[in-house]
């Protein structure tokens, strides 16, 4: 491993803003896509034939994170992959991301260096890269996110779901809100749900296959299976119905559930921050390996809920709320 480039102790303040944009861009690789990458006014992108898709995301220390249940690499890593999972949500694949970092001027500077290594790991995993940015000082640490990507068949959009098709889901879900009740409650126990909080392990490959197949819609579960069900009924003006019969609730979330006195299948339907995949189908034959099917579409009824779970209003929390 390369020399520090700052003494231990230094801060972002002592680096200042173009010793510590320096430091940063050893870290970054750049892709053979990238013609013009961190330095100039601007990246300069090499973009082959498909759709060019694009998404943003903030994280606010507080809101989002806390620096003493995550380290900075890790907070590094649920960036890139909340923005890399919605790029996998329209069936595509990302390649080039921005990343603003408002920062106090007294964070360490070993803290966003780790935190730029736990980003670009991430992003190695789809083979993307960081092309630019901005450095900013401010009293609350704030990381904001553009990605880049491109889709090769037609993006997989929320509003396409129709009565008759089958609802999927790809990836794990419930893990990172049994690891998130875990942390509120002092503990640092079962580990792996803690681990899947810290480091989310978002499904990359499943999107494009599922665009392939012919999802007919498609959704990153970010705040909530339940919430983000919503999303995609409200675009398509349709009804979901999820079945609990169709989830296996894993040993540690029963572990914690009954610590807690809680439904552990509540963290299933209403957590968040694991980033699987949520997508409709045309037919149950349609879905590609590896999905379960979860429950189906049907026609919207404007006296009932959206959202439905074994064909009843759900009363629990459907997923995180931003205000």
């Amino acid at each position: 491993m390369p020399a520090a480039p700052f003494p231990p102790d230094a801060t972002v303040s002592d680096a200042g803003e173009f010793g510590l944009i320096a430091a940063l861009q050893e870290i970054f690789e750049q892709g053979e896509h990238v013609l013009v990458g961190p330095g100039d006014d601007a990246a300069v992108l090499r973009v082959r034939t498909g759709h060019v898709v694009v998404s943003t995301d903030l994280m606010v220390e507080g809101r989002h994170f806390r620096r003493d249940w995550v380290d900075a690499a890790d907070v590094g890593a649920r960036a890139a992959a909340q923005n890399l999972s919605d790029i996998n949500a329209m069936g595509g694949t990302a390649s080039s991301l921005t990343v603003g970092l408002a920062a106090p001027a007294d964070l360490p500077a070993a803290w966003a260096l780790d935190f730029a290594r736990g980003f670009a790991e991430e992003c190695a995993k789809v083979g993307a890269s960081v092309v630019g940015g901005d450095l900013t000082r401010s009293e609350v640490l704030v990381i904001s996110v553009t990605v880049l990507g491109a889709c090769t068949v037609a993006p997989v959009l929320r509003s396409g779901a129709a009565a008759g098709d089958v609802l999927a889901l790809v990836g794990r879900q419930g893990w990172a809100a049994g690891g998130l009740a875990v942390l509120g409650r002092g503990f640092r126990s079962p580990r792996v749900l803690v681990e899947a909080y810290r480091r989310p392990e978002p499904p990359y490959a499943a999107g494009q296959v599922a665009a392939d197949a012919g999802a007919t819609a498609m959704i990153d579960v970010s705040d909530g299976l339940l919430a983000d069900a919503a999303h995609v009924a409200d675009a398509s003006g349709v009804a979901l119905d999820v079945r609990r019969e169709a989830f296996a609730v894993p040993e540690p979330l029963q572990a914690v559930g009954a610590a807690l006195g809680a439904d552990p299948l509540g963290f299933i339907l209403g957590g968040g921050d694991d980033h699987p995949l949520l997508a409709t189908f045309a037919t149950a034959a349609d879905v590609p390996t590896g999905w379960q099917v979860i429950g189906s579409v049907s026609e919207r009824d404007p006296d009932q809920p959206a959202v439905t779970v074994d064909g009843q209003a759900y009363d629990g929390p459907t997923g995180w709320t931003h205000f």
